[in-house]
């Protein structure tokens, strides 16, 4: 038997028409804790759904695509990308997406966004198009420490590193304001141009969507805005009689494997791409996974997997997988640095931003050969903040007694228990100047713009990824497979004839498996103690004191 004899019975014969369910959610990265890794028996994830819809693009077998578009919780960046493969798969084959509802009064936006880059669009009758915008919510906390005593204290460089503003301001500065409703805006624009693009229609059309929503679905159709009025099941009906199909041949997207992919990992070796990812706040040494969710990105951890990349004389370029909000300064220099040595090495280097990738996220991108970001990524943020909560006034609410006994003069600098002396001011503001000097000349010399250009788009201000690109920031708007397909160009390979491999996703027996010097990978990162397990929760509820380069967090966009 021939090997694509062999193939064939593996995969088999009968037509197939995929599934992606947005129901059942998409993960943007394989599980980090246990519930995700129970979710992950039905969802399917992002590297996943690349993987498969392309594969699935040129598969025979395949007839096409339905989607059901429901909100989710992936970030606007995220839903970009789905609707970029969406739309992709669909250059090639027939795709179809349905709706209950685009949203029931509201967050209908994301789901409609993801149904537009289908070729046509069914809503139920008793649905709506709820495309109303988005809304963009700043928090600030300094009133809610204050009633308990404690008196937050931070230094910024500049207006715009508003991580400062949440824990020390009492009003919402006009910087901050400006940045927030640009962000909403430029995020908005974009959304309403791509749902023009692909619909046929005007932007004029599209906006008196979005400012008279909800549209119920007669004038949506009429508007042209969907295709068709039905059920689920009248869809399905209508579209695998319409391909060929039943529903015996239904199969989700995630779970497909054609020939040519079997065939391409049989294939003799070939060049490497490799993939290094960063999630979550940078952070020195390896960094933390909490069973909570929560996530860190150890310097350690991924400097490891980029010398990894260094080391591998088969791998020719490097997409560095970046979705982080930032951190640490010192930690994120340190990646930086491995960066640059790929570079040096020869070894093209293509950032690919996530829904965020700012302040330290961007830190560490920067250095890229080319920088690969959504429209509505989270980006920039180049500046540094840093400060203390004083905690005096809540000791003696409680009525405790506490006395600090400082040895040498700059001990307690940093103490809660008392606020900033002018000394304190003084040693704060020389170190935040560095740091900014620093990121700033950094981010110049990396992005080949004159200084006092870079400086003017400093200032801690975050961009959106369409904004940052018409200003330099970054090189390209799209996904994973275009930073792919950048990398191969830069390396000269052929992205067909490359093996795209992950490095640092090992199975558990790996991670158990004991290092033999700081030169191998393995340990992954460290499991948390109690007191990290209540920073994480502390972060997930917009307390993270990230470090010197983080960005506002947490930015709500509704």
């Amino acid at each position: 038997m021939s090997l694509k004899d062999l193939l064939g019975k593996i995969v088999g014969d009968k037509p197939v028409v995929l599934e992606l369910d947005l129901a059942r959610g998409v993960l943007v990265a394989k599980p980090s804790n246990p519930l995700q890794a129970i979710q992950l028996i039905n969802s399917p994830t992002l590297p996943a759904l690349r993987e498969h819809l392309a594969a699935a693009a040129d598969d025979e077998r395949v007839l096409g695509l339905i989607v059901h578009a429901t909100p989710t919780q992936l970030a606007i960046a995220d839903t970009e990308e789905v609707a970029g493969l969406i739309e992709e798969f669909g250059a090639k084959k027939k795709t179809m997406a349905w709706a209950e509802s685009f949203g029931e009064l509201l967050h209908g936006f994301g789901a409609y966004r993801v149904a537009v880059a289908a070729q046509e669009i069914w809503v139920q009758p008793t649905g709506m198009l709820s495309i109303e915008g988005i809304e963009v919510t700043i928090t600030l906390l300094k009133g809610m420490f204050n009633k308990v005593g404690v008196e937050p204290q931070f230094g910024q460089r500049h207006e715009y590193k508003t991580a400062a503003d949440t824990y020390a301001a009492d009003h919402v500065t006009e910087p901050n304001r400006e940045m927030m409703q640009r962000i909403g805006q430029s995020i908005v624009d974009e959304m309403v141009a791509a749902i023009a693009r692909r619909r046929g229609v005007s932007t004029e059309v599209v906006w008196e969507a979005v400012n008279t929503s909800p549209v119920e679905p007669e004038r949506a159709r009429d508007m042209g805005l969907i295709d068709h009025i039905g059920y689920r099941d009248e869809a399905y009906d209508a579209v695998l009689s319409a391909w060929g199909a039943k529903p015996e041949h239904l199969l989700f997207a995630h779970r497909h494997t054609s020939r040519a992919a079997l065939m391409r990992k049989m294939a003799p070796k070939q060049p490497k791409v490799a993939v290094v990812s960063l999630r979550g706040a940078i952070v020195t040494g390896r960094g933390v996974r909490s069973p909570m969710g929560g996530q860190q990105a150890g310097a350690d951890v991924v400097d490891e997997q980029l010398r990894a990349a260094l080391r591998d004389d088969d791998v020719k370029a490097v997409v560095f997988d970046v979705d982080s909000p930032g951190g640490s300064a010192v930690a994120s220099d340190f990646i930086r640095r491995s960066v640059l040595r790929l570079r040096e090495a020869g070894k093209p280097v293509v950032a690919h931003m996530g829904a965020t990738a700012a302040s330290g996220g961007y830190y560490v991108a920067m250095p890229a050969d080319e920088i690969v970001a959504q429209a509505a990524t989270l980006t920039g943020s180049i500046g540094v903040l840093a400060g203390k909560l004083v905690t005096e006034g809540l000791y003696d609410k409680l009525g405790l007694v506490r006395e600090t006994i400082p040895v040498g003069a700059a001990a307690g600098s940093f103490s809660t228990a008392h606020e900033f002396s002018e000394e304190d001011w003084e040693r704060l503001n020389r170190w935040l100047d560095r740091v900014y000097l620093d990121f700033t000349t950094f981010a110049a010399q990396d992005r080949g713009m004159d200084y006092d250009d870079l400086e003017r788009l400093a200032r801690g201000r975050v961009w959106t990824g369409a904004d940052a690109k018409e200003r330099g920031l970054v090189d390209h708007i799209g996904g994973q497979r275009l930073a792919v397909e950048r990398a191969c160009r830069l390396a000269g390979l052929h992205p067909e004839h490359t093996k795209l491999e992950h490095i640092g996703e090992a199975g558990i027996f790996e991670l158990l498996k004991p290092a033999a010097s700081s030169e191998g990978m393995s340990g992954g990162a460290m499991l948390p103690d109690a007191e990290q397990m209540l920073a994480t929760l502390a972060q997930r509820v917009g307390l993270h004191g990230g470090g010197a380069l983080s960005m506002p967090w947490p930015v709500r966009i509704n």
